[in-house]
This record gives structure tokens, C-alpha cells and sequence, in this order.
């Protein structure tokens, strides 16, 4: 991953490419500085200034020690696959070309959990996967304005 000099200076979600159906995120004041860093190619989350904790989903105060000083920092992207499913309906049309599809939790070597996919290998092989797999975030930039975080083999 390479960081961009400024990502919190990039803009908000605009309309899809030509040809992506799926939904994209809705992108507020809380969330836009992930998204910025995503754009750049930067997995980010937010960090307490006060006790250190790391957390994702985003909030407005840190959820171990209640402090309203939290700042976006980037993550090295690195982490543990903890959980997966994979989907055979699709609930949404846009995602009927690609079914099966994977559904992963993961947990960030910084602690927190986010929900994602698996791209590459690791999507085409499920038999593959095992609690405790060793995995790194890539990015799929499915607009101009949007990238999003998949996970890979380490």
C-alpha cells in the first residue's frame, strides 16, 4: 500500500462507473476521512488521542474510554481471518454474477473487526480458508470517488 500525501483532501462518492450496479457506501462527515484514505489506497481507522485504542466502525467518541479526541490513522492492512460465509442467493441482482461469493470478518493486527470479501486466490479456492489465515487488505476502486477494502492472501 503507498500513502497519498493529503488523502483527506479528496472528495465524496459521486455516481457509479458505467456498468457497477452494487451499492455503494453512503458517505458522511463521520466516515468521509476513510474513504479518502481508501481512495489513496490507505486502510485507515479511527484512533484515541487520549488511551491509544484503535476502533472501527467509526463514532464520535472512543468506545474504551469515552474521549471525543479521536483522529483517522492509517493501518498497516495487515490481519487474521476470523470468520466467513459464503452466499448462494443473491439479495441484491447486482450480485448475481457473482455468486458464490465470499462474506469475511477479519481482524486488523490493531484490533478491530471489519467485514469484507476475499479477491484472488483465496475467493476461487474456499476449501482454502481456515480461522487464524494470515491476510492483507487490497483495494477495488469501483468508482472514481470509491475504492474498497478486499482482503488477500499475506
Amino acid at each position: 500500500m503507498h500513502h497519498a500525501t493529503d488523502p483527506q483532501q479528496h472528495g465524496a462518492a459521486g455516481a457509479p462507473q458505467p456498468g457497477y450496479r452494487k451499492p455503494l457506501p453512503k458517505i458522511d462527515a463521520l466516515t468521509r476521512p476513510y474513504w479518502n484514505y481508501a481512495r489513496a489506497h490507505v486502510l485507515s481507522v479511527q484512533q484515541c488521542k487520549a488511551c491509544g485504542h484503535h476502533q472501527f466502525p467509526p463514532g464520535p467518541v472512543c468506545s474504551h474510554c469515552l474521549s471525543e479526541e479521536l483522529a483517522w490513522t492509517p493501518v498497516s492492512g495487515l490481519a487474521t481471518l476470523v470468520s466467513w460465509a459464503e452466499f448462494h442467493r443473491a439479495y441484491w441482482p447486482a450480485f448475481a454474477e457473482d455468486l458464490p461469493y465470499n462474506v469475511v470478518v477479519v481482524a486488523l493486527d490493531e484490533g478491530p473487526h471489519i467485514v469484507s470479501n476475499l479477491v484472488g486466490e483465496l475467493a476461487r479456492n474456499p476449501e482454502r480458508l481456515h480461522q487464524g489465515l494470515r491476510l492483507r487488505a487490497v483495494f477495488d476502486d469501483v468508482t472514481p470517488e470509491v475504492s474498497l477494502v478486499r482482503f488477500t492472501a499475506a
